[in-house]
Formats: structure tokens, C-alpha cells, sequence
């Protein structure tokens, strides 16, 4: 059963779509702020969220950019009372998957809803990710950088990869980058990461001059 966030701070939306949604087979959560729903999240699994802008607070962007800096790609559905185009397109830039118009049919968003979590879903499933000339092989961990089989990494280089890859647009800070690698709280200490990533990247020129990985100065790291 797919448990879905809703992150609504008018307590009337929030018990409507918790009922319809419940009644559409999903498990729902519900949080009344940012700062709720960030502490939810920390604490709980979650297969998609649905945002308000509008929240005491932390503000539904604040949320997106603090979900979206720490690596998830857990889908997020903007509902907001805020028509203006800007506004969409602001949110989608920093990582909204969809943006949902206030008032809204409840057959809607659970059709949005459903497309969200077949394509989270089609991702999770992909056994070979591929950016340019590099490819993964999620199946048997490898990796390819053209007709090259690169080195073979550690579990934590082979994770920073996968990271980046399958977000080659979106810049990782440092913190984002090692929680996901080492599945374990970020404590500001960067040498190890340095370390790791610096092997990572000799072991890709081993193969290949191409530049596989950018750096982002002062911000952290992204496919190139």
C-alpha cells in the first residue's frame, strides 16, 4: 500500500483528501507545517508527498528545496491556492514533480497521484541507469564509460555515482552526497567524502579523459 504525506495546514482540506485518498486504497499521513512535515519525514517512509505553499512556518518551497538538498527523489505534488505562472514554474525548478490548482477535483489529484508513483515507481525498477556514455548496471554493479568497464568501486563510490546519476541535472551538496552513500547522518566532517571522490574520479579517467563529474564550488557536485 503506498503511503502518502499530506502537507496541508487547513485542517478541512487536509481531512478531505485524507479521506479520499484512504477510500482510493493509500495510506495517508498528515502534517500541519513545514516543520512537521520535515520531522515526519525523518522519521517515517513515504511514497509521495503533497505540498501546500501557503504553511506556518518553514513555506512548502523552504520544504522542497530541505527534501530535495538531502538527495530524495521522492515524488512531490504542489497543491496551492497560487495561480500564477511564475509561482509554478519557481517550484518545479527546484524540484516539484507536479503543481495542483486550488480548488481542485479530488479525481485530480488522485489521477496525478497514480502517474507520480507509476513513474517513481518505473525508476526504482531500472536496472541500468545512463547519463551520456556512462551507464550502471544495477543488477550486476557495473560500470561502463563507453565501450570501457570502469575499476570496481567501493559500495560508497558506486553510490555517490548512482546518486548522480539518476539526478544528472541537480546539484548534490556534501551533506546530501554521504547521507546517501553512507546511510548515516552528515556531521560536517568532509574528508572522508573528499577521499572517496577523488578515487572515484581516478578510477574514472582510468578508462576515459572525459569529465564525468562537475563541481560545483562553495555548492557540492553534479553530472557533468
Amino acid at each position: 500500500m503506498e503511503r502518502i504525506l499530506i502537507v496541508e495546514d487547513d485542517n478541512r482540506i487536509s481531512e478531505m483528501l485524507r479521506e479520499a485518498l484512504t477510500k482510493e486504497g493509500f495510506a495517508c499521513g498528515q502534517a500541519f507545517s513545514g516543520t512537521e512535515c520535515m520531522l515526519r519525514l525523518s522519521m517515517e517512509q513515504y511514497d509521495l508527498i503533497l505540498l501546500d505553499l501557503t504553511l506556518p512556518g518553514q513555506t512548502g518551497d523552504e520544504v522542497l528545496r530541505d527534501i530535495r538538498s538531502h538527495g530524495s527523489a521522492i515524488p512531490v505534488i504542489v497543491v496551492s491556492a497560487q495561480d500564477d505562472l511564475n509561482a509554478k514554474v519557481d517550484v518545479l525548478s527546484i524540484g516539484a514533480d507536479d503543481y495542483i490548482t486550488k480548488p481542485f477535483a479530488i479525481k485530480e489529484v488522485v489521477a496525478r497521484i497514480r502517474v507520480q508513483l507509476r513513474k517513481a515507481g518505473g525508476a526504482q525498477n531500472t536496472l541500468i541507469l545512463r547519463h551520456k556514455s556512462l551507464s550502471i548496471d544495477r543488477e550486476h554493479h557495473r560500470v561502463m564509460l563507453g565501450e570501457q568497464e570502469v575499476p570496481k568501486l567501493t559500495r560508497q563510490e558506486y553510490r555517490i555515482l548512482e546518486l548522480l546519476v539518476q539526478n544528472p541535472t541537480r546539484v548534490f551538496s556534501k551533506d546530501a552526497i554521504f547521507e546517501y552513500a553512507w546511510q548515516e547522518a552528515y556531521m560536517g566532517e568532509t574528508k572522508t567524502l573528499d577521499v572517496h571522490m577523488s578515487n572515484l574520479r581516478k578510477k574514472l579517467k582510468q578508462v576515459s579523459e572525459e569529465e564525468v563529474i562537475e563541481t560545483i564550488w562553495g555548492i557540492g557536485y553534479r553530472m557533468k
